[in-house]
């Protein structure tokens, strides 16, 4: 009989495990490629799920962040405010970053993570308000239970994005 911890746990896993196959054996150059119509390159996914992770791991704990104020739908897109274009770098393998060092963190942020989630203290029903954004519903909350959802379901969608990414390098799948 397992608990609901250890099924988000093993969910989480499997789902960082087929995200770190997708990478395996890649040169540096090979993970900043962006082979594809999207500018999505592999190191840039890494930091990307990385960060995410990371971000709701903390909400879990201390609440939402303080948010920078944006104003998303009118950005000038050739020439972001620095706030924006810290978010895109996210996206990115910038100079000096390699794929080792960006596995090493994501390393670092998943036994964090999966020690929160093993945390018995932890109420999984604990609820924190989201941060005004226009994709969240205006005073919405997640519970604990649904942030570590969100994360599983944030690196299954871009362990899939990796995939294609991965497939159009060289012809490696993660799966099929």
């Amino acid at each position: 009989m397992t608990t609901e911890r250890d099924d988000l746990l093993d969910l989480l896993t499997k789902h960082r495990d087929l995200f770190r196959f997708t990478v395996r054996d890649l040169t540096d150059e090979q993970a900043a490629a962006t082979p594809t119509a999207s500018a999505l390159c592999l190191g840039g996914l890494v930091k990307h799920v990385t960060l995410v992770e990371k971000t709701w791991a903390d909400f879990i704990v201390e609440g939402p962040a303080e948010q920078p104020d944006i104003d998303w739908e009118s950005i000038d897109w050739s020439n972001p405010p620095a706030s924006v274009q810290e978010y895109t770098d996210g996206f990115r393998m910038l100079e000096g970053e390699t794929l080792p060092s960006l596995l090493a963190t994501y390393d670092e942020v998943a036994e964090a993570t999966d020690a929160l989630l093993a945390n018995p203290e932890l109420d999984l029903d604990s609820r924190q308000p989201l941060p005004a954004q226009p994709w969240f519903e205006p005073g919405a909350s997640w519970s604990a239970r649904r942030v570590f959802a969100h994360i599983v379901a944030e690196t299954a969608q871009h362990a899939g994005h990796a995939d294609i990414i991965r497939e159009t390098i060289d012809g490696q799948k993660s799966m099929g």
